[in-house]
């Protein structure tokens, strides 16, 4: 490879990319690399210090079973947990089919129109549905209601993003105050907090009444018993599907859920799933309508939510295919059965219950005693809420048992009951319409035939298991098995993120190194892992420059210059952060043009917040000027953003903090091996310099500290996720990230040299070398023959490649990234691909093949239109089937090209009735 791209060793080619002036000359401070066996028993040894306590604190998070058949052949499976965001539909239909099926569990459970394919969590469900209340509502008031009975880090998230917005959030008791005159919005919870359920018809009515839209965040295990909140016409319904077999994990990763009412469908945040059809008519899945909304709209973007929680929205929506509506309503009826025999028996025993209707959470009043009957039950093994000096809470779920009922009730000091109880419910909210009525939701009761559906849907699929994904700007590399390993253990994956900090040591010392090494290999001071995604990390570094201006009297610095070349979740979080976007300009050469940099400076020196920049550049390049950037920035008063979704072409070599950035977020599902998962999870931890570590986010649960907004309900985020990145950086050391990043560049460089015979490339750096990842030009071919990026993506399939980027950050090209991971034999294989399809578009531009039946705009061929009885096309089926004559290990896409304009045009979010199919 070095010989190719022609150079001697990788340090000579790194030398000769990165440009001096940011190079970093010291060694990094970082353990001495451990063998697989060791590692893993260091993990384990603070995995250990953690205590799998049975968790009865409720507050969104409870304890749940996760069926084997899922957790073996969907948590634990690469064919799953590798796969890339489902951007190329036609080799994603399994994920899109699960993720409809989720979709369609949400609105039936909530009796809602459309639901999205995931949220973060349910506290940025929650925020993203009061946005969306602002855009739909009639009102013109400022203000939003938020149930004082809603989960606490929920109310932490809503107040963290509407400041910025210049939203008003007011916290009112429904029981006893009255709603104020005019608002735009109003958030409940059902159940409430505290466990009481509530019949919110009426506020609901009243809220209308004004003009103002309802959100209702609801627990959808609840709603197998309860009247959906659809029923008595709430406008959003959001929410966790944690319990849906999802561990606890001390917080995350979990799927959220966002549904709306009919009318509403075109303003949902994030993705959706559609059924569209494709070439030949038959209907297949894309994503549909806003997806990717911030790469088009950008600073009109209505979300900075650029992603989902689509590895978890698969494992929630499995456990529903599998329980079927029977298994959930007896879930359900479990966990208020276990609830109420527990009241009983406290009742009896002579402990005041509170008196309301509950689901699965009983509030205990003892008056002074409830910090002693807390700490009773920890000694007995069981975690309760303390919810004040009177009152205890406790939540029952899947997994109570008799025996956590005796603890508990031993802990209040009462005897264990034995009586039988009535555990209806109130006829007025009792669930009385059917829900999970389509066919998945009762086809699959046996594990023979659950692990058959699952493995019928893996195989439909072109995951990182099959092959390369060369995507670039996305980083689609390892997931080493034994970094994934640590992630199903009890001691992470069954801890509540509440639990007594007593009881999380390990948990906390692993998460205190990590973001130590991260401080380390960044150059900058502080790292918080709060955020649970890049986009929440971009949001909460903007939101940390914004607060440092504020407390030193410079809050009308507002404005936030990004290039135009930017990431377009950087301007619409910029906006979410109460910014003013205004764009710099590209030169020729795709670099910042330095000129319309001073330009936009001094138009607004008085009021620069700060600059948005990726580095290296989202064209792929070591810009030279980097230093300069910074410089004058600063010299204006403004704060460096470098967002850090190109720092896998950095680590070891060079220090956003030390080369003159402030804060970066960190993509650790790209550059630190947490997997994509068909379109997440991921964490996108926030690092900054010293002087705004004061406002980096807060624990949701600490009330009162408006300069350090929460932007994830849990503290550590998707902390459950965070042993993959801390076995990466245990086992690579120093000198394997160093090697690491070098590898990378050469790859990237050595794909680039090989193909630019075939295609340009776009854009370069010092000595025409680019940096992680290239462009490839196809508009002048596009030109000259009509084929275009789409055609040479579609067809890159049948030569069983997924393909790179289309048309980002230029339309009519292609971006590669070939990362450390992939070996010389498949990354000339890709390049293979790519010379013998421009092979055949040449064909194509001579004439030889016709420019509208070939075999580029027919791509992908699926095994049904090769061995049809008719073949009406001018080339072989065998140049469809295999373009280069290799039929081992073919992936065959299961439909052919899909109409996404069809899909748009006739919305339908939900698993479709079976006479779709046979029609």
């Amino acid at each position: 490879m070095l010989e190719v791209v022609g150079y001697g060793s990788v340090d000579e080619l790194m030398d000769a990319a990165i440009p001096e002036v940011i190079r970093w000359p010291g060694a990094l401070d970082l353990p001495e690399p451990a063998g697989e066996a060791e590692a893993l028993d260091q993990l384990r040894a603070l995995a250990g210090r953690n205590t799998v306590a049975v968790s009865m604190i409720g507050l969104g998070y409870h304890g749940t079973h996760t069926p084997a058949v899922i957790r073996r052949n969907v948590w634990e499976s690469p064919g799953w947990y590798t796969a890339y965001t489902p951007y190329q539909p036609e080799i994603s239909q399994g994920r899109l089919e699960a993720l409809l099926n989720f979709q369609t569990m949400v609105t039936d459970l909530t009796g809602l129109a459309t639901a999205n394919a995931s949220m973060l969590d349910e506290g940025t469900a929650a925020a993203e549905a009061m946005t969306l209340a602002r855009r739909a509502s009639r009102s013109r008031s400022r203000v939003y209601v938020v149930d004082a009975d809603t989960l606490p880090q929920t109310v932490a998230v809503i107040r963290g993003r509407a400041e910025p917005l210049g939203i008003e959030v007011r916290v009112v008791d429904l029981d006893g105050d009255d709603l104020p005159a005019e608002f735009f919005g109003l958030h409940l919870q059902y159940p409430g907090a505290s466990g009481a359920v509530r019949d919110h018809a009426g506020v609901v009515g009243a809220a209308h009444a004004v003009g103002a839209l309802v959100t209702v965040a609801a627990d959808l295990l609840a709603l197998t018993l309860l009247r959906p909140p659809g029923e008595i016409g709430v406008d959003v319904a959001v929410g966790t599907t944690q319990r849906f077999g999802v561990p606890m994990g001390f917080g995350g990763p979990h799927a959220g859920y966002l549904a709306v009412r009919a009318g509403l469908e075109r303003m949902v945040p994030g993705r959706l799933v559609g059924v569209s059809r494709d070439a030949a008519g038959e209907p297949a899945y894309r994503l549909a309508l806003q997806t990717r909304e911030q790469h088009i709209r950008r600073e009109k973007a209505t979300s900075n939510i650029c992603t989902a929680q689509v590895l978890l929205a698969v494992m929630a929506g499995m456990y529903a295919v599998y329980h079927g509506p029977d298994g959930l309503r007896a879930i359900g009826a479990h966990a208020h059965a276990m609830a109420a025999r527990l009241a009983a028996g406290l009742r009896a025993g002579g402990v005041q219950v509170a008196d309301v209707v509950f689901f699965d959470t009983v509030s205990a009043i003892v008056p002074g005693r409830a910090g002693e009957v807390v700490r009773a039950a920890a000694r007995r093994g069981v975690n309760l809420r303390l919810v004040d000096a009177d009152r205890v809470g406790v939540a029952c779920d899947e997994t109570t048992t008799e025996a956590h009922l005796a603890a508990v009730w031993a802990a209040f000091g009462v005897p264990v009951f034995a009586g039988d109880v009535d555990a209806a419910l109130p006829a007025g909210l009792a669930r009385t319409s059917e829900f999970l009525t389509h066919p998945v939701f009762v086809a699959h009761r046996s594990e023979t035939a659950m692990l058959r559906y699952l493995r019928r849907l893996a195989d439909l699929d072109y995951a990182l298991d099959r092959g390369m994904i060369p995507l670039g700007s996305c980083t689609m590399k390892l997931n080493a098995t034994t970094e994934m390993e640590p992630v199903s253990w009890a001691e992470f994956a069954q801890v509540h993120p509440f639990a007594p900090e007593s009881q999380t040591a390990g948990y906390r010392e692993m998460i205190a190194q990590l973001e130590g090494w991260l401080a380390e290999l960044t150059g900058y001071d502080t790292v918080s892992v709060q955020p649970n995604a890049g986009s929440q990390g971009e949001l909460a570094g903007l939101l940390a420059i914004r607060a440092y201006h504020r407390s030193r009297d410079a809050g009308h610095r507002e404005v936030c210059l990004i290039p135009s070349s930017a990431h377009g979740t950087n301007a619409a979080s910029a906006v979410m952060a109460g910014m003013r976007v205004v764009v710099v300009g590209c030169d020729a050469d795709g670099n910042i043009d330095l000129v319309d940099l001073d330009a936009k400076i001094n138009a607004h020196r008085d009021t620069l917040a700060a600059i948005m920049v990726t580095y290296p550049s989202t064209h792929g390049v070591y810009e030279t000027g980097i230093a300069q950037v910074c410089a004058k920035v600063h010299d204006a008063g403004g704060q460096v953003y470098v967002d850090g979704a190109n720092l896998n072409a950095l680590v070891g070599f060079a220090k956003p903090g030390r080369f003159g950035a402030d804060v970066s977020h960190l993509n650790l599902h790209k550059t630190f091996c947490i997997p994509h998962g068909g379109g997440g999870p991921g964490v996108g931890p926030v690092a900054v310099r010293s002087h705004l570590a004061p406002f980096l986010p807060g624990d949701p649960l600490e009330v009162g500290d408006s300069t350090r907004p929460a932007v994830s309900a849990a503290r550590y985020g998707s902390a459950g996720i965070l042993p993959i990145p801390w076995m990466y950086l245990r086992m690579m050391g120093a000198a394997g990230l160093t090697r690491a990043t070098g590898v990378a560049v050469l790859a990237a460089n050595y794909v680039a040299a090989r193909l630019r015979g075939s295609f340009p490339v776009l854009y370069a750096g010092n000595k025409g070398l680019v940096a992680h990842e290239c462009i490839l030009d196809l508009r002048p071919l596009t030109k000259a023959t009509g084929i275009s990026v789409d055609d040479v993506a579609k067809r890159l399939i049948d030569y069983g490649f997924h393909a790179p980027t289309m048309s980002f950050p230029v339309a009519g090209t292609l971006m590669v990234e070939p990362t450390e991971s992939e070996d010389l034999a498949e990354l000339d294989r890709f390049c293979d691909a790519l010379v013998a399809i421009r092979a055949e578009i040449d064909k194509v531009g001579s004439g030889e093949w016709s420019a509208g039946d070939n075999p580029l705009v027919n791509a992908p061929h699926t095994a049904a239109m090769v061995s049809a009885d008719q073949w009406p096309h001018p080339y072989p089926r065998s140049v469809g089937a295999y373009p280069m004559g290799t039929h081992t290990g073919k992936y065959w896409p299961p439909v052919r090209r899909i109409d996404g304009a069809y899909g748009d045009r006739n919305l339908v979010c939900s698993c479709p009735d079976p006479q779709a199919f046979e029609q």
